[in-house]
């Protein structure tokens, strides 16, 4: 979302918060972090220094790309390690908690509050099965 160190130094409390697994609280830190002179003067160091802070290359421009991906429950072909480096290479992106910006639950066995939480916002939900269709889908 911020490519660079000087455009989350210059980012908005608001648009800090509206980021998903961002919270008030976290929001509040990187804004206080910024607002603090010591902390301003280091990173001006480090700049000087040569050390260029940017965005790294961003993986995946595959059919999943924007997509948001959560796990739950144990898959069967592979580890969730795996799931999410899969998810990542073809453009996705793997979170840790169901909200309403998610678009896929992949429900594993014994699935836990995760498939619950999705079924009430009404996500959709893939089988460890369709989940490998999508990814071949992508190759």
């Amino acid at each position: 979302t911020y490519g660079t160190m000087n455009a989350l130094a210059s980012a908005k409390y608001e648009d800090l918060e509206a980021i998903d697994e961002i919270g008030p609280r976290i929001a509040e830190s990187i804004r206080e972090f910024f607002g603090e002179k010591h902390n301003k003067k280091e990173l001006c160091k480090l700049k000087q220094h040569g050390l260029v802070m940017t965005e790294g290359k961003k993986t995946g421009g595959g059919n999943l790309s924007g997509k948001q991906f959560v796990l739950t429950g144990a898959l069967e072909s592979m580890t969730r390690d795996q799931a999410k480096k899969k998810i990542v290479e073809s453009g996705g992106r793997v979170t840790s908690s169901v909200s309403a910006k998610t678009d896929y639950v992949i429900a594993g066995t014994d699935p836990g509050s995760k498939l619950t939480q999705a079924q009430k916002l009404g996500i959709a939900i893939l089988t460890e099965e369709e989940f490998q269709k999508l990814l071949k889908k992508n190759e």
